[in-house]
């Protein structure tokens, strides 16, 4: 594979974080293609806000069309990943355990598995990259920075491919990110719900004392903080692993959570 950026991000998948990465990827130049469960005609509107460089099609035809795959859906789908479509693709797999949402894996609450192991074990021909799954999608857009930045961020990438995540990491240079390489998907625990490099530390200071609800709307709002790669490092060196899966706080309902949560809200 040639050491080149990719020219076309094919999404499965079109809710906030999908949407914000497909702004980042039009505004770094890229092409697009956007896909969803529901149909090409109901990402229109998407489609005309983003602009010339984006097109919507089947989940199939946008694993077709990307040089890189981003899978932004409910874990519970995950199996509707298009695994034929997508053999020899880099999958970038943003995917969260939420038994709320997603009911029970038993693969996943007995850690046999971590949420990205399970992924890549459907999808045998492809490569899988863990990131993307640990920001809000409203701080994923508002704190891409240039290359030249002083205050650039950092996320977190894991996967058994040390090429696919070479490639992953030149896409989040490009899209205004570091990136900092936890291991295996094995590793990836480390980045899951409840851990501490999970969407908190993108957040800032939340405005006084906030209820689970409030806080969790203020999330969705927040410009968000700094972490470079060393704090991000820091972060997932101090995980230590407890019980797979997110559990949503008072107030908030299973459909409400595609823009992420803070931990503890």
């Amino acid at each position: 594979m040639e050491n080149t950026v990719p020219r076309t991000l094919g999404f499965i998948g079109s809710g906030a974080i999908g949407a914000a990465l497909a702004r980042l990827a039009v505004a770094a130049g890229l092409d697009v293609v956007l896909s969803n469960s529901r149909g090409p005609e109901t990402l229109a509107d998407l489609v005309a806000e983003l602009g010339e460089n984006v097109s919507a099609a089947t989940p199939a035809e946008a694993a077709l069309a990307g040089d890189l795959v981003v899978a932004t859906i409910p874990m519970h789908a995950y199996d509707k990943l298009p695994a034929e479509a997508l053999a020899g693709k880099i999958v970038l797999d943003t995917l969260n355990y939420y038994p709320d949402r997603d009911g029970r894996l038993p693969e996943l609450d007995a850690d046999n598995l971590t949420s990205s192991g399970l992924v890549q074990r459907h999808l045998t021909d492809s490569r899988v990259v863990k990131v993307f799954n640990n920001i809000g999608a409203r701080q994923l857009f508002t704190l891409a920075r240039p290359v030249v930045a002083d205050d650039r961020s950092a996320l977190p990438i894991a996967g058994d491919d040390g090429e696919a995540k070479e490639e992953a990491t030149r896409l989040l240079d490009v899209l205004g990110w570091d990136a900092v390489d936890i291991g295996p998907l094995s590793e990836s625990w480390r980045c899951e719900p409840n851990s501490p490099v999970y969407v908190t530390p993108y957040l800032g200071e939340a405005p006084g004392e906030l209820e689970p609800g409030d806080w969790f709307s203020w999330s969705l709002e927040s410009s968000g903080r700094v972490v470079p790669a060393a704090e991000v490092r820091a972060l997932v060196e101090a995980a230590v692993r407890g019980p797979a899966g997110g559990n949503l706080p008072p107030g908030v309902e299973p459909d409400m959570i595609s823009g992420r949560r803070p931990k503890g809200a």
